[in-house]
């Protein structure tokens, strides 16, 4: 791994170099015994994701002062999904400087969604160790400004089929599907009714004009049902 370069790439030079490793440093690596005294990414992954959600909040909130909670919130879920997480992941290139297992890396680990999205939040984390809040935040800020002003300018929507398909993957998870319950209204000014099935459960359901719009619907609820079901 050519630490010097990813730091280069991320405009931030860590001064204990053993934290950069550990972000680096997938599960996989470990669990094949592979030699680390460092161990895997996880912890730094939960304390970067804390950091995260508290810098993009702060961000908006001092940035749309007249913009009410419950927009801000959607603001906000929509920068730091993981979709928008991979997508800043593969703009610095954090696959290239992964240490992966072999299994992980002979199945495409290095441009895994949720792998991407996870070592993200876990170099979030070893910065803000490393270098303290104004640190994390400056690398935060600059890492998702595009992001940032795409969501501001409606360009930048949740796609929740994607969300949960990435979610349920990243526990080994495919057997999914999306089945339209009912239709309702003239054909001008129809309404479809979805359900999201998994396992044989509907763990979602939502309705709207579209197929389309009735499959993000239930996907988004199964999101946020999420908790006391299977994410």
């Amino acid at each position: 791994m050519n630490d010097l370069e990813f730091q280069r790439i991320i405009q931030y030079e860590f001064r204990n170099k053993d934290l950069l490793i550990n972000a680096l440093t997938h599960s996989s690596y470990v669990n094949e015994g592979k030699p680390s005294h460092i161990g895997n990414n996880e912890r730094l992954e939960f304390l970067g994701d804390a950091i995260l959600d508290a810098v993009i909040s702060d961000y908006l909130y001092n940035r749309l002062g007249n913009v009410e909670e419950g927009e801000l919130t959607k603001l906000r879920a929509v920068i730091v999904c993981e979709r928008s997480l991979a997508l800043c992941g593969n703009r610095i290139s954090i696959g290239n400087y992964l240490r992966l297992g072999k299994g992980e890396e002979n199945s495409g680990g290095r441009k895994r969604g949720s792998i991407l999205a996870d070592a993200v939040e876990a170099v979030i984390g070893a910065i803000y160790l490393d270098g303290g809040w104004d640190a994390a935040r400056e690398f935060v800020i600059r890492t998702f400004a595009e992001l940032i002003e795409d969501a501001l300018c409606g360009k930048l929507h949740m796609d929740y089929k994607t969300e949960v398909q990435e979610r349920l993957q990243s526990h080994g998870e495919t057997d999914i599907c999306y089945v339209i319950e009912r239709e309702e209204g003239p054909d001008h000014d129809k309404t479809f009714y979805a359900n999201l099935i998994f396992r044989g459960n509907i763990i979602g359901s939502g309705c709207g004009r579209s197929k389309k719009e009735a499959e993000q619907q239930a996907a988004k609820q199964a999101l946020e049902r999420g908790g006391t079901l299977v994410f």
